[in-house]
């Protein structure tokens, strides 16, 4: 049996979980929009034209914040497009995914779907084929007081009063070729400083996220993220890191392994962020937001035949990935890299909502179905709130992946003050038992009042035909005896403990 001894101290933690940290994705893309969270001939769609279910199971997932509108799509889009009478709206040849968008929904749209599923708005601008008069009137439009050009526009499209969106995008994936209007370092760097600068004259209210890299195998990070922070840094709040694994032919060993490749990716641009703040003697301290980030197996090879099989056609499904447990416990682990590190990482996007490597996955006209992978994000949005601790462990572990140690039990801590109790975020990594036993200094654990465990009988089960068969049970895994707590872990699980405090 793997074994794992962890020590907690009241007095030793990380940082605040910002809740911005369990938000998600909504890109004009496949299915995420059109039948995905709108659909207006639907038997459940609103007055608006969105589905009530999808509206519903995003609350009941416990997302708090949402990007939008893209995604690749951002940098060929024109927000004016998406506004004013819908009948009016042009369709237009959609460069990214080569398809027909009917602009039938756009920023007022996303708006109020927003304001239905109370979730915060994180809202990107085009750096592609636009630049910073398209950014400052968007700005404009969605934050200023009537009484201005755009602003007035808005008012007349039913909206008098401001949005007020706090965080947003300066473009997206610039690092990458595949990208529309993709640039060097250098030339999104003053790009996105000058927009920046701009945005933030119109409204010094509001938070920015540069583009970092896209991925940390790309052979430009971490000399991209290097010199987009040393030119952005006098406005951007925050560098947007994206991040999918795949690889689940190298083996359960290697696949699980890839978590780490995460926490490392994370520490070294937080240590670039830090080198400048000292080089400039600066207050001002640059975050992270991991604003896209996912399990994604399906090559882009393959996605690229998807999208060619199906040319200019409305919201045509492809890369609809199917998600099984293995690919539930990696998704895991990522979020708990990202909680490790919630004292840099404000903003974390799950990608995508809907459809597209998703958590609900929807049928035209029908009902919706939940991946496992919705199931371990509620637990943890639900749970995990207030501080992460710090950890010291000694722990049983495996080489794979590159990683001379892969521990076999990842594990993550969080104090949750204000209910009193303490949350255990686990995944058994093995394909064996595990046991972790917890040493809890100052302080005093009461009892167990939550014990949950996603597992099952094959690493490849998945919810597509029945859509209960990966789904969180209650356990008694866990017992607590003398101050500590002792975890006995299924092959291969994802368990969420939690403890009430005196």
């Amino acid at each position: 049996m793997n074994r794992a001894a962890i020590t907690i101290n009241r007095a030793y933690t990380k940082g605040w979980i910002d809740r911005r940290l369990f938000g998600s994705f909504v890109e004009h893309m496949g299915r995420v929009v059109y039948s995905g969270i709108y659909e207006k001939d639907h038997p459940l769609a609103d007055e608006d034209g969105f589905r009530t279910d999808v509206i519903d199971a995003t609350r009941s997932m416990g997302v708090t914040a949402v990007r939008y509108p893209g995604g690749n799509f951002v940098s060929g889009y024109d927000w004016l497009d998406g506004i004013g009478p819908v009948s009016r709206r042009p369709k237009k040849r959609d460069l990214a995914w080569k398809s027909i968008e009917t602009n039938e929904v756009g920023i007022d749209e996303f708006m109020k779907w927003a304001d239905k599923t109370r979730i915060e708005p994180i809202l990107a601008v085009n750096l592609g084929t636009a630049g910073i008069r398209e950014a400052v009137s968007f700005l404009e439009y969605v934050n200023s007081e009537a009484g201005t050009c755009y602003s007035d526009l808005r008012a007349e499209n039913g909206h008098p009063e401001p949005y007020r969106v706090k965080t947003w995008c300066l473009g997206n994936e610039m690092d990458g070729e595949w990208q529309i209007g993709h640039r060097t370092a250098r030339e999104y760097a003053r790009l996105a400083h000058e927009t920046g600068k701009a945005m933030k004259l119109l409204d010094p209210s509001i938070q920015l996220a540069v583009c970092g890299s896209s991925l940390s195998s790309r052979e430009t990070c971490p000399d991209w993220d290097q010199e987009v922070i040393r030119e952005t840094y006098d406005y951007a709040d925050y560098i947007s890191l994206h991040q999918y694994y795949g690889g689940q032919e190298k083996g359960t060993a290697a696949f699980l392994s890839q978590s780490l490749d995460l926490e490392r990716f994370i520490k070294a641009i937080v240590d670039l962020c830090d080198v400048e703040k000292f080089r400039r003697r600066s207050g001002r301290t640059i975050d992270i937001a991991l604003d896209e980030w996912g399990v994604w197996s399906i090559s882009d090879k393959q996605v690229e035949a998807d999208v060619a099989a199906h040319p200019w056609r409305t919201a045509p499904a492809f890369s609809e990935q199917i998600y099984s447990l293995e690919d539930s416990l990696l998704f895991a682990s990522m979020l708990m890299a990202m909680l490790k590190h919630a004292d840099r990482v404000k903003i974390g996007c799950q990608s995508l909502l809907t459809n597209i490597s998703a958590c609900i996955m929807t049928v035209k006209g029908g009902g919706i179905w939940f991946q496992p992978i919705y199931y371990v994000f509620s637990l943890m949005a639900e749970n995990c709130r207030g501080l992460i601790l710090e950890e010291r462990s000694d722990e049983d572990g495996y080489s794979a992946g590159g990683f001379e140690k892969v521990p076999c039990i990842d594990h993550v801590t969080v104090y949750d003050e204000e209910r009193r109790r303490l949350v255990f975020c686990l995944v058994n990594r093995a394909e064996n038992d595990s046991e972790a036993v917890f040493s809890m200094e100052g302080f005093q654990p009461q009892t167990i009042i939550l014990d949950q465990v996603l597992s099952a009988k094959d690493r490849k089960d998945n919810n597509s035909i029945d859509h209960d068969k990966v789904v969180p049970q209650a356990c008694d895994n866990a017992l607590l005896k003398d101050g500590k707590m002792t975890v006995r872990m299924q092959p291969l699980s994802f368990e969420m403990v939690s403890v009430s405090l005196v």
